[in-house]
């Protein structure tokens, strides 16, 4: 689908965009990954790809704070898949100026760098934590947004920042609003590898927070195949679209099932650091996956016990990443 297009991914060594950068290497594409710059060299997680696929990057080190440096890694470049973000909530309560520097001024700068180098598309990397706890449910890209949490109002001011660049500049950008995305790769910032490996690793009393809040979770997989399918795609810019199941369950419910794949008959001890202000929770997250339907052709194909599975397969085989019990924000 992007065979020969030259592309940039920023946040090319987190969980998705690691996905996404080795996808589009073996879709063909002409990939640079714009990895957060470190004293060591790093690349995250893609310095754990296969050597063929790490040979077909062209590697940049940077930060998107930086706008000469986005300005530069955006040159020739034709697609820009955006997805360098903060993404920790509870930390965003602890350091949220760090959030408006990398989510707010950084999309800024890729903005500004796409129009600069007349890049052909844009994609503008979302969330579903813009809409809060919502008013009505499914949540359709209509729904009134709310700031919640400090990170969900910078992810609400990036986005409003896409939607005025294309509005007032003819700036070509499809924003897409991923779900709960989980899978291989994903830190224990996040619920679902914090509980298996928690699990996994014999642990009778499970270290979780709130059990109520409800999600709908999808497979790395599937939000990687919703990304690629909105850079082949013509005509979408200034479109909002969102990536998600159809489908939601509580904490409890993901637990439950978690436990049955991991054959544990561990409970919960609850941990008041991992629950969110009052006023803070969301406390549910359905989407209509219609109009990604009707403008990718996308359909997720994962299913919450195959993706449970998978991603407990990897965190088994990965556990000396892990310090079950240890929540990193």
């Amino acid at each position: 689908m992007l065979k020969n297009q030259r592309v940039l991914v920023t946040g090319a060594d987190g969980f998705i965009g690691s996905h996404l950068t080795e996808a589009l290497v073996r879709d063909g594409a002409e990939v640079r990954a714009f990895c957060l710059y470190n004293s060591n060299g790093s690349a995250g997680w893609l310095d754990r790809a296969d050597p063929e696929i790490r040979q077909s990057i062209e590697f940049v080190l940077g930060d998107v704070r930086d706008e000469r440096f986005v300005e530069q890694a955006c040159d020739g470049i034709e697609i820009v898949f955006h997805l360098a973000a903060l993404i920790a909530i509870p930390y965003s309560y602890a350091a949220p100026s760090s959030f408006v520097e990398t989510n707010v001024t950084g999309t800024l700068n890729v903005l500004e760098a796409v129009r600069r180098n007349g890049c052909r598309l844009l994609i503008h990397t979302s969330t579903s934590e813009v809409y809060g706890t919502p008013e009505t449910v499914p949540i359709t890209e209509g729904h009134p947004v709310k700031g919640q949490s400090p990170y969900s109002a910078t992810k609400i001011a990036a986005d409003k920042l896409a939607e005025a660049y294309h509005s007032s500049f003819g700036t070509p950008v499809v924003t897409l609003r991923p779900f709960n995305t989980y899978g291989p790769r994903q830190s224990t910032r996040a619920v679902i590898p914090t509980m298996l490996s928690q699990l996994i690793s014999g642990s009778r009393n499970v270290r979780l927070g709130s059990l109520t809040p409800k999600r709908d979770f999808t497979y790395v997989g599937d939000t990687v195949a919703g990304f690629i399918s909105a850079g082949g795609s013509t005509g979408l810019e200034g479109e909002v679209i969102q990536l998600g199941t159809g489908q939601t369950f509580s904490i409890a419910d993901i637990f439950d099932m978690a436990k049955r794949l991991t054959g544990s008959d561990a409970e919960v001890q609850s941990e008041s650091e991992r629950v969110r202000p009052e006023n803070s929770e969301v406390m549910v997250l359905l989407s209509d996956p219609q109009r990604a339907r009707e403008l990718l052709g996308w359909t997720p194909t994962v299913s919450i016990e195959d993706g449970l599975s998978r991603t407990a397969k990897w965190v088994e085989a990965n556990m000396e990443l892990f310090e079950p019990g240890r929540y990193h924000i």
